[in-house]
C-alpha cells in the first residue's frame, strides 16, 4: 500500500499535539520557541508551525502578539485516572478547593439512579449538587446521589471544604475499594456554561462514577461536568498478560 503524502494541515495537527503536551506538563516556563526553530525540530515548514500554534491560540493555550512571542496562557491541571481520589485530593498541590453547595436534600432518586445503588422501591437518596472551585476558578459542576445512611449523615457534615470521599470514610469508618467510570466528551448547555463560566457549546469532561465501600457495596454514584479548557485526563495503563494479539505477529 502506497502512503498518501501528509497535508499541510494533517502535520500541523501533529505539531499541535505534541506542543499541548509540552505545554501541559511545564516544559515551557512561559516563552514558547520561535516560529524557525520549531520548524527545525520539527521537520516542517513556518506556515506549517504558524497553522499548529493557530490551533493551540483558538484552545486559550497560548497568546501570540508581534515582537511578544508566543507565550503560555494557562495549563491544565492533571486529574489521575488510576487512583480513587476526589477532586481537593487531586488539587492539593495547586491550591485550595471549595464547594459552593447548591442543593442538599433527601429525594425520590430516578429508577435508573436507585438500580445503580441497589435501593429498595420506595427508598429515598441524598442528592448533592456543588460547584467547586480552585481559587476563585470554578472548575467541575458535581451532582452526586448517595445511598441514605451515609447521606444523612454526610447532610450534617462541613460539605463546603470536604470531599465527598473522605466524609463517607470517616463516617464508615471503612476504606472505599473501587469504582467504576465513564468519561466521554460533551458541550456546555447554557446552564453548565454559565455555572463553569465557559462558552455555550464549549468542551465539557462529564464522568459518570460509581463508587463503592471495600466489599463492593455501591454507595455514591456522581456526574461530574469538569471544564475541558482547564482539566486533562491522566493515567497508566498495564498491557493484559493474556492478550491474544502480540501472538499474531
Amino acid at each position: 500500500m502506497t502512503p498518501q503524502p501528509s497535508r499541510r494541515a494533517d502535520r500541523a495537527r501533529q505539531v499541535a499535539d505534541v506542543l499541548r503536551q509540552q505545554i501541559h506538563s511545564g516544559a515551557f516556563d512561559r516563552a514558547l520557541p520561535g516560529e524557525a526553530e520549531l520548524a527545525t525540530e520539527f521537520d516542517v515548514s513556518r506556515n506549517t508551525v504558524r497553522d499548529a500554534l493557530a490551533l493551540l491560540k483558538d484552545e486559550g493555550l497560548i497568546e501570540r502578539a508581534p515582537k511578544v512571542g508566543t507565550h503560555v496562557a494557562q495549563r491544565k491541571y492533571d486529574h489521575g485516572l488510576d487512583a480513587l481520589r476526589g477532586l481537593k485530593e487531586t488539587l492539593r498541590e495547586h491550591g485550595e478547593v471549595r464547594n459552593e453547595v447548591r442543593a442538599a436534600r433527601r429525594i425520590a432518586p430516578p429508577p435508573a439512579v436507585a438500580r445503580r445503588l441497589r435501593l429498595e422501591p420506595g427508598e429515598p437518596a441524598v442528592y448533592l449538587e456543588r460547584l467547586r472551585y480552585l481559587g476563585d476558578l470554578p472548575l467541575s459542576l458535581d451532582l452526586t446521589y448517595l445511598v441514605p445512611d451515609i447521606g444523612d449523615q454526610v447532610l450534617a457534615r462541613d460539605l463546603e471544604t470536604n470531599d465527598i470521599f473522605a466524609l463517607i470514610e470517616q463516617l464508615d469508618g471503612r476504606p472505599l475499594g473501587s469504582a467504576d467510570l465513564v468519561l466521554e466528551a460533551i458541550t456546555a448547555d447554557a446552564h453548565s456554561a454559565a455555572t463553569l463560566q465557559v462558552p455555550e457549546g464549549g468542551a465539557l469532561l462529564l464522568l459518570e462514577r460509581l463508587t463503592k465501600l471495600e466489599d463492593g457495596r455501591p454507595v455514591d454514584l456522581e456526574y461530574i461536568r469538569l471544564r475541558g479548557d482547564r482539566i486533562t485526563m491522566r493515567g497508566s495503563l498495564v498491557r493484559p498478560v493474556d492478550s491474544p494479539d502480540w501472538r499474531l505477529i
